[in-house]
């Protein structure tokens, strides 16, 4: 089945948000709320592309920053990303 990918994301930000509940606007590593953090792992996981990959990715991809609050000059590193993975999975 093929997903729209903004659609996807859209999803991916309001479960996050609610599962984090309070906690969902908190900056996590990085400073970047932990939503972001889960969306962003969400997506490199679906597109199925690594994490160097993602911040680059995202940078050509206006309405997916849009529904982030991302800036294009912005974008966390691929480290930081990568470390938030095991940081937040107990969180969702």
């Amino acid at each position: 089945m093929e997903i729209d990918i903004l659609d996807f994301i859209e999803q991916c930000r309001d479960l996050a948000k609610q599962a984090l509940g309070k906690h969902a606007g908190e900056p996590a590593s990085g400073g970047f709320a932990r939503w972001v953090h889960v969306v962003l792992h969400c997506f490199r996981v679906e597109e199925s592309h690594s994490y160097r990959e993602t911040p680059n990715r995202l940078k050509y991809m206006a309405e997916v920053r849009d529904v982030l609050d991302l800036d294009r000059d912005d974008l966390p590193d691929h480290t930081t990303l990568y470390k938030s993975f095991d940081r937040l999975k107990m969180w969702v």
